[in-house]
């Protein structure tokens, strides 16, 4: 794909170049500076100074002046010219001969008595542009002979020139190019790289020089152009590798040049341009009468036979933007990034940061939304650039400005839909994918309330679920832009958690109970009150909780009272005094209930208040479901259990003022049963539970459940007052025939309660209790396992009695082992408590076996604050 790299500007006009002499024609040229050399085909050097213009416009002209030219006084063509400005002398082939002329005068430098100036028999020269010579005023030169396969390696000086190295080649060399110590020679059958100080040599590619021109072109250190087959330009390294990829030129290319990152190739009709990034022709010129194409300091001169151009490359910045206006986007980029060895380091960050910004917004008006966000991300783009495409999504309050020059041709988003809304919708889409993306990264630094604004406006328009996580995250949206966004799409419950926060947790409140009072529209939610009652049981602003409380318990008391149950206990901001909700929920007894539950059996406060007045709560309910005509026999069953439970479990509540309420109340024999239980008066309670209600297994449970806590003695007393209120038929307080009727029943369950909780009773208490005329057969479970109870208790009993017997003669015989040990004294030993020696052996034992002297126990005895004995003492001398 074309682009304008360059422009081709005339030079030398050829009627200054030859004037009215139509036979005359341009042979070879070099340009030093300013400095302009022509050879011509009637062996004259031509001079001038070429001075560069700039219109008005801007654009750039050349105005040559002649300064002076020369015969060479040869009779054949100038073949070749090149300059070497530190001697002030231009090396001239011609008619074979390579000579020295001065750069001012164009005079011959006379040979000097010692050398010469002179080199015949040359084909052709080339100077090395990275000489190994490290004298400034000596120029290295390559010399092919006519006629001989060698490279002849001179040294250039001011008035003479000095052979230093010849090295064989396999075939007769036609073209060269040096660098360093490589020389890289197009041979009559190939191309090759010839290192002449080692003579190593590397065979690169074949090429048939009679066919077309070889060309050998050095274009950088230790790097080669070189013409191949197949209209190729190949480049080659000094190791004979190629490091970048070919370009196809024309076959009949007949000159080559460099100018980064272009590679310029001159034929017969037209010079062509190829990137050496992409290896794309890039421009075509038309060029009539092509004969030399050289570039000189990055100054690339083309020369037709009569007249000299100069290829002046445009503005790298103006060739990436006439690529971008094209919307040539990867061949931007490569440009951009192929410059970046020719540009300093900063100004070059700044230009591909540009570029990179410039082509995602290309690619953004494409639809190419991948390409986009990674051009926009390595261009490090400020995103408000891109928001500001979409009208109204910048707070109103941004002080930002789009960049200038601009970086892109849209005046907004709906300029570049044109009314397309589904392009409009993929555009959006898309800003919110890249804000999400970018919202936590330092792109945003600076720039976070117009990010998170824009994003809320977008997720409220396209009912985006993200919506509600960016308001519960950490965010910097503005309140005075959001909240009427908010309002247009309804979104009354973001607006509540948008409003929060920014701490006005009261309009949060508000507007959260709009909605669920059905003054406003808001699906999001369906459990608004529930998050409602949520927000007001974890905020630590207890005045809030004091005003919405109310609204809350009016709505569904059941659920507001977790207002107070769910509140985290322990917070100093968050706590509650128990004491003043309580008052606070008198007005709603069912809320009330729930609490002071909540206070007892999940808080396990040990206050006898709140204990009471749950009980006193569970008994009024009782009563409200007993007045009830019917009576709701389930509910009333649920209520009584929750009684029952909290009086036999709790040992908080005030007993007398709930027996109290109670007293004339026939249908809670049970529950007075319990209390009499927790007032330790056991005999009317198991009178309520036996001969009243006649529950046996109540009162079995209530022996259970009252002694559950106390010693077994306490257990037994308690089962055996419940078998002789069994067995007692004077406590009934019926007629004789009723109590003949009840006598049957009752002990059965006294023969029930033996054979269930024998090991509970004393066998023989027992069996002095029971009546006469009871059949063994009956008890013969309870009498099993009394006697197995007996036996395993006279047997491990025994055993242990055995065991402290065993570990008695234990003790007995260490006991003896140590008194029987002889104790060691000598006039060598000292006592340990005076550390005089033994003078007889009258001595006491130490714990451990350690001698003193009697007297010397005896002080410590007297000394001793105890006065006991010593302990493992010893008579033993």
């Amino acid at each position: 794909m074309s682009v304008k790299a360059f422009e081709l500007i005339p030079a030398v006009e050829r009627d200054l170049l030859m004037g009215d002499k139509a036979r005359i024609n341009i042979e070879c040229i070099e340009c030093c500076g300013k400095h302009l050399y022509v050879g011509t085909n009637d062996c004259f050097i031509h001079h001038f100074l070429l001075d560069e213009l700039t219109s008005a416009k801007g654009r750039l002209t050349y105005a040559a002046q002649k300064l002076l030219h020369k015969y060479m006084g040869l009779k054949k063509p100038v073949a070749e010219l090149r300059a070497a400005s530190a001697l002030e002398r231009l090396i001239v082939l011609c008619d074979g001969i390579v000579f020295l002329v001065d750069m001012v005068t164009l005079e011959n430098v006379p040979s000097t008595s010692g050398g010469g100036a002179r080199v015949r028999g040359v084909t052709t020269f080339c100077i090395n542009e990275n000489p190994v010579n490290g004298d400034p005023f000596c120029v290295e030169m390559g010399v092919l002979s006519l006629k001989r396969r060698t490279v002849q390696i001179y040294m250039v000086y001011e008035d003479r020139v000095q052979l230093v190295k010849e090295v064989s080649t396999p075939e007769q060399p036609c073209a060269v190019s040096l660098d360093g110590y490589f020389l890289c020679l197009a041979l009559a059958t190939q191309y090759m790289i010839l290192n002449y100080n080692t003579e190593a040599a590397q065979d690169l590619f074949p090429y048939n020089s009679e066919e077309r021109r070889p060309i050998v072109k050095r274009i950088a250190r230790e790097e080669f152009l070189l013409a191949a087959p197949g209209g190729l330009g190949m480049f080659a390294n000094a190791e004979g590798a190629s490091q970048r990829a070919p370009v196809n030129w024309s076959e009949s290319v007949i000159g080559a040049a460099v100018c980064f990152p272009y590679v310029v190739a001159l034929d017969e009709s037209f010079i062509t341009i190829h990137s050496m990034l992409d290896q794309q022709l890039k421009q075509t010129l038309s060029f009539r009468d092509g004969r030399i194409l050289q570039d000189f300091e990055g100054k690339v001169i083309v020369a037709s036979t009569k007249a000299v151009y100069v290829m002046v490359p445009l503005p790298l910045e103006r060739q990436i933007q006439d690529l971008l206006a094209s919307h040539r986007v990867e061949e931007a980029l490569v440009l951009t990034e192929g410059a970046q060895r020719s540009i300093p380091k900063e100004k070059f960050m700044v230009l591909y940061k540009r570029i990179l910004q410039q082509a995602g917004f290309i690619q953004f008006g494409q639809l190419q939304f991948v390409e986009a966000k990674e051009h926009f991300r390595k261009g490090q783009l400020d995103v408000r650039e891109l928001i500001s495409l979409y009208p109204l999504l910048l707070p109103a309050s941004s002080s930002f400005t789009r960049c200038h020059p601009p970086l892109h041709e849209f005046a907004d988003l709906n300029h570049l839909a044109q009314g397309d809304q589904e392009k409009v919708l993929k555009c959006k889409r898309f800003l919110i994918t890249y804000l999400t993306e970018v919202r936590s990264t330092e792109v945003v630094n600076g720039c976070r309330e117009d990010v998170d604004t824009a994003l809320l406006k977008l997720y409220a328009e396209q009912n985006h679920e993200s919506l509600l996580d960016l308001l519960a995250s950490d965010n910097a949206c503005m309140l005075a832009d959001c909240v009427p966004w908010l309002e247009k799409y309804q979104k009354y419950f973001a607006l509540g958690l948008l409003y929060h926060c920014n701490g006005q947790d009261p309009a949060a409140l508000q507007m959260w109970i709009r909605v669920a009072d059905r003054e406003l529209q808001d699906s999001t939610r369906p459990d608004l009150f529930e998050y409602i009652v949520d927000f007001l049981s974890s905020t630590a602003d207890v005045d809030l909780v004091w005003k919405f409380a109310t609204w809350a318990l009016h709505k569904n008391p059941t659920t507001a009272v977790h207002i107070f149950t769910k509140r985290s206990v322990g917070k100093a901001q968050s706590d509650m005094n128990p004491e003043d909700v309580i008052t606070y929920l008198e007005r709603h007894r069912e809320a009330l209930l729930l609490y002071l539950e909540h206070l007892v059996h999940e808080r396990r406060i040990q206050e006898e208040q709140f204990h009471t007045h749950l009980a006193v709560l569970y008994l009024e309910r009782v009563f409200s479901l007993l007045s009830e005509s019917p009576t709701n026999e389930e509910q009333l069953s649920r209520s009584r259990e929750k009684l029952q439970g909290l009086l036999r479990e709790s040992n908080l509540y005030r007993v007398q003022f709930l027996l109290g309420k109670m007293e004339n109340c026939e249908q809670l024999l049970l529950e007075r049963a319990t209390l009499y239980g927790k007032l330790e008066d056991h005999d009317k309670a198991l009178h309520i539970l036996v001969h009243k209600l006649r529950d046996f297994q109540s009162a079995e449970a209530f022996c259970i459940w009252t002694s559950s806590c106390r010693d077994s003695a306490y257990k037994q007393q308690l089962f055996h007052l419940l078998l002789g209120m069994y067995l007692d038929k004077s406590a009934t307080g019926k007629s004789q025939s009723a109590v003949c009727d009840d006598s049957g029943n009752l002990e059965m369950a006294a023969v029930d309660l033996l054979n269930r909780h024998g090991e509970l009773f004393d066998p023989v208490r027992v069996l002095r209790t029971l009546p006469e005329g009871w059949s063994l057969q009956l008890l013969r479970p309870f009498l099993g396992r009394a006697i197995r109870a007996s036996m395993h208790a006279s047997r491990t009993s025994q055993i242990a009695l055995g065991l402290a017997h065993s570990e008695h003669l234990q003790l007995l015989h260490d006991k003896l082992k140590e008194t029987k040990k002889p104790i060691a004294v000598s006039t060598k030993k000292g006592c340990h408590l005076c550390h005089n020696t033994f003078s007889d052996p009258e001595v006491v034992c130490l714990p451990g076996g350690v001698p003193v002297h009697t007297h010397c126990a005896a002080q410590r005895m007297r000394d001793s604050p105890t006065k006991r004995q010593l302990p493992n003492s010893s008579n033993h001398t």
